[in-house]
């Protein structure tokens, strides 16, 4: 998950240890254009102090004006609140974005319990685990889940005993394209779809101006200094496909010395042999080229920038079922 949003889970949990009673705010939907995506939090206590963010500061500022104003927490349940043009209430604001905006906004009391469960809820997401909390408006009751892979949120309004929010908390699987050419934009299309994080880097600016694909983080640098920057690498994708030795050989080098669990490069046969040879000359060992599946994705008999994101998608996909089953099969013995 984003770093802010695990800011906002250990912010409740130190206010929860300190007695203080507070909020989490969550998007369960959005539409048109919207500042922040699904999922994204805010938590903001009685003091009014706030951690994360949901907009621009429209908002953040109408919603902790009403919170502030709350007396009685036992008294206070879950409740969706929709901001945008078309909303029904004249208290919540439009957003200048034009955009709409659903939250659900939740009443943290500093019990025992809650700080059991957010306690927990920050021990296993520390971990690299994936944990999914189950909330009932109607009730306020929450629950939690652990689960081998990550889903998207879940937002059911109006069930039969509540409205039901769902929401998969953990390391947020990512992709990470070396180039910024066609192929990397058919790719990331398909991957931001089935819910990837995805970074695109590549230090060339006539290749990364005018770069089409919405919603993701285009990097102007060399890869292998990008790639440093990241903490964690367990739940990442790989691919390199620029074609230029110069930048993917690179990107490779520290690629390969990460837990990365799906590294290949683009390239015909030949190609690849000839990357395998430079690249022990560059210092990686046997066993680590091991790793690196090129060329990269399933031999579908794929020839256009399309068919070769796909066939790299669907390894991708194979390559991170198997390892979730894997890792599924190992909690189960240890149960």
């Amino acid at each position: 998950m984003q770093s802010a949003d695990m800011e906002v889970l250990e912010s409740i949990l130190r206010w929860l240890k300190q007695g203080q009673h507070c909020f989490l705010c969550t998007i369960v939907k959005t539409w048109g254009s919207s500042p922040r995506p699904t999922g994204s939090l805010l938590a903001c206590n009685l003091s009014g102090e706030t951690v994360g963010s949901l907009s621009g500061g429209c908002v953040e500022e109408n919603l902790v004006e009403r919170l502030h104003q709350t007396l009685d927490m036992s008294a206070l349940k879950p409740e969706y609140l929709e901001y945008g043009l078309e909303s029904n209430d004249e208290n919540l604001p439009g957003l200048p974005c034009g955009g709409t905006l659903g939250l659900v906004v939740e009443p943290v009391p500093a019990t025992s319990r809650n700080s059991q469960l957010f306690g927990s809820l920050v021990e296993q997401v520390r971990a690299g685990h994936f944990v999914t909390r189950t909330l009932n408006l109607a009730s306020g009751r929450h629950s939690l889940e652990s689960v081998t892979r990550s889903h998207p949120l879940e937002y059911t309004p109006n069930k039969p005993n509540g409205s039901v929010l769902r929401h998969c908390y953990g390391p947020r699987y990512e992709l990470f394209c070396i180039g910024a050419g066609m192929v990397s934009m058919y790719l990331a299309e398909m991957a931001l779809k089935l819910d990837y994080r995805v970074t695109v880097c590549d230090p060339r600016p006539e290749v990364t101006s005018g770069w089409p694909i919405e919603g993701i983080q285009l990097v102007e640098a060399y890869p292998d200094d990008l790639l440093r920057s990241f903490q964690s690498h367990h739940t990442m994708a790989i691919v390199a496909l620029t074609h230029d030795p110069r930048i993917d050989d690179m990107g490779l080098l520290e690629a390969l010395t990460t837990d990365a669990f799906y590294i290949a490069a683009m390239g015909s046969d030949r190609t690849s042999l000839n990357r395998r040879k430079r690249l022990l000359e560059l210092g990686l060992t046997e066993k680590q080229l091991k790793r690196l599946r090129a060329p990269a994705g399933l031999a579908i008999g794929s020839k256009t920038p399309p068919e070769i994101a796909l066939s790299i998608m669907a390894e991708i996909t194979s390559v991170r079922s198997a390892a979730e089953a894997s890792r599924a099969a190992r909690i189960s013995t240890a149960g």
